[in-house]
């Protein structure tokens, strides 16, 4: 067996499970799951029906790893579109993936040197845990920034340490962040961008959130478009994550995008036809649908806008929590043990949330999901009344 599948840490969900074993629910109320970032409105019909009319086509022939012409041009007009960019090449800086999960995991796969003495990967802290496992499956480790509560939850870049950065070789971040949902800020591309050319490392931005947000009139800013402002031609080092999971509705679909450097795109291109990892044509149809259409988007972000406007301020009253710029996630402080809280919540109200501290590391003397629990408002919006009203219940009794 590969030896470094022994340096994995088990997923939150695993944790999670581990926790709650043996168990009895309050079997007086219907369960609640909020502790996963599973979509639950409904997906879109426009997409269903582009999948059902592609499920008999093309199943003679194998997919390509580099997508069909007309699904990277889709792509490539959609990022065009959303961050006014004045150029993005869909045959060379576009490729369609399976999703952003399987992308961001082989992409360290691709762009990592485990042989170099020291490598690392830097990672924020909390992280989406694939950050992780691609690092150290890469023969890498991993330095964390821990989020910064009291600076709303900004990392402090100028802490990593230069021989920490003269080592690194990847660094990943998430904007809109899981589960903070904090966005990116110009002024701090602009650092990351400036520690990326002095150091050389590779930046991989997590944007599968982009499409989350409360605001129709201020869309979350992405890298490519920061780096657009910054004169940055062809987004040297730089490679983006989106997904249709989040913004459309469509977890199952498995579908996504990577987008940025040309060299990187064509370096992932090359890992990719070996790794096989290539779109159906149904999927592809799916998706050319999904990135065509703008309104679904809307009206989705409209019921989610809805429920954090009624609920962020019911959960405030009894666990502090700060209404987030994007996603679909509070970040509510517990009282007491998180882990603890979690437990007595399904004990005792039967809602599932997910420990903060399962999302993070003990790094630099303090593991900065500690004493919070993450809660996806992704059901409807009566079931997600129901868990804040169960939540807030419990904690006021603790």
């Amino acid at each position: 067996m590969n030896p470094l599948l022994q340096r994995l840490q088990p997923y939150p969900f695993e944790r999670l499970r581990a926790l709650t074993a043996g168990i009895t629910p309050n079997a007086a109320k219907p369960p609640i799951n909020v502790s996963i970032g599973e979509p639950k409105h409904p997906t879109p019909q426009l997409v269903l029906d582009a999948l059902a009319r592609g499920a008999t086509s093309g199943l003679a022939n194998y997919p390509t790893t580099a997508g069909s012409p007309a699904l990277r041009e889709t792509i490539a007009n959609w990022l065009r579109r959303r961050h006014a960019l004045a150029a993005l090449d869909a045959a060379t800086q576009v490729l369609p993936v399976l999703g952003s999960r399987e992308a961001l995991f082989a992409f360290g796969q691709t762009v990592i040197d485990g042989s170099r003495v020291g490598a690392t990967v830097v990672v924020p802290n909390p992280f989406y845990q694939i950050y992780e496992g691609a690092a150290l499956l890469a023969g890498a480790r991993t330095w964390c920034v821990n989020a910064d509560a009291q600076a709303g939850f900004a990392h402090d870049w100028t802490a990593v340490p230069d021989d920490v950065w003269t080592r690194t070789q990847l660094l990943y971040v998430c904007s809109p962040d899981n589960p903070t949902g904090r966005v990116i800020g110009q002024d701090e591309w602009r650092q990351l961008f400036a520690l990326s050319d002095r150091y050389g490392f590779v930046i991989a931005s997590d944007e599968c959130y982009s499409e989350n947000y409360f605001d129709e009139a201020a869309p979350p800013l992405g890298a490519l478009a920061a780096a657009q402002a910054l004169g940055r031609d062809g987004y040297p080092r730089l490679v983006v994550f989106g997904s249709l999971s989040k913004r459309s509705n469509a977890p199952g679909l498995r579908s996504g995008y990577v987008a940025g450097d040309a060299a990187l795109i064509k370096a992932f291109l090359q890992y990719r036809t070996y790794h096989g990892s290539a779109m159906s044509g149904a999927v592809a149809a799916a998706s050319i649908a999904a990135w065509n259409d703008e309104e679904h988007v809307v009206r989705n972000r409209a019921e989610y806008a809805a429920k954090f406007a009624r609920l962020a301020p019911q959960v405030a009253q009894a666990l502090t929590c700060e209404m987030p710029q994007a996603a679909f996630y509070l970040w509510a402080r517990t009282p007491g043990d998180d882990a603890a809280f979690a437990r007595r919540l399904l004990v005792e109200e039967n809602v599932a949330v997910l420990p903060g501290s399962y999302l993070a590391r003990d790094a630099h003397g303090v593991n900065p999901g500690a004493g919070r629990v993450r809660i996806a408002l992704v059901p409807d919006l009566a079931q997600c009344t129901e868990a804040v009203e169960r939540i807030v219940a419990c904690a006021r009794r603790c």
